[in-house]
């Protein structure tokens, strides 16, 4: 199927980040948000949390649009975790748990995952993958966690941080997919929608 005439894109997930970075891939898509418990069972490891969650928010959006008797186009779940060592870090509860966070991330190495669900409405076909990626964070003083924080940018981000943003200053170099840790692997994507039928190229 040509770019012309695939099908509608949907993306589940009310992250600016993701909506950006779905819009440069150039395909017909719509936003639709699904609120799903994001709670995971114990032991679960990364890859399984994030194509876990991503499958839930797919899921969640597939029965709006069937109790809509809507049949045609692809549901993109997509979910984030940053990990360091064994400990999974989320979005922070408040300052305090920012500044807790960025205190054991700074001067070391951890890893980013992100999961990716395709489910394709009209054929119930689903895929499921993740990317992983390697950040490592600069040294920082306490002073410079604070202004950091006094931003406001790491309120709202796995493990506090925005490589997009201002936090890109924090970050010495990656291995791995840049766009995997601002939250969407377009390259995993674009695969997993060829998969499905869709061309991006």
């Amino acid at each position: 199927m040509s770019i012309f005439g695939a099908k509608k894109i949907i993306l589940a997930s009310s992250s600016p980040r993701r909506q950006e970075l779905i819009q440069t891939l150039g395909l017909p898509y719509e936003i639709r948000v699904s609120d799903v418990q994001e709670d995971t069972e114990p032991g679960m490891s990364p890859s399984e949390i994030v194509e876990q969650l991503s499958g839930r928010k797919a899921a969640a959006v597939c029965e709006m649009f069937k109790a809509e008797q809507r049949t045609e186009g692809i549901v993109i779940g997509s979910d984030t975790i940053v990990v360091l060592g064994d400990q999974v870090l989320g979005k922070p509860q408040d300052r305090k748990d920012a500044a807790r966070m960025l205190e054991a991330l700074q001067g070391k190495v951890h890893h980013v995952y992100s999961g990716v669900a395709c489910m394709d409405l009209g054929t119930g076909r689903e895929l499921y993958a993740h990317r992983v990626t390697a950040v490592y964070m600069k040294p920082m003083s306490t002073l410079q966690i604070e202004r950091y924080i006094d931003t406001n940018e790491p309120m709202d981000k796995a493990g506090s941080y925005a490589i997009q943003g201002i936090g890109a200053t924090l970050i010495e170099r990656i291995e791995g997919d840049y766009f995997n840790v601002v939250g969407l692997p377009l390259c995993l994507l674009g695969e997993m929608l060829g998969e499905l039928g869709v061309t991006v190229l």
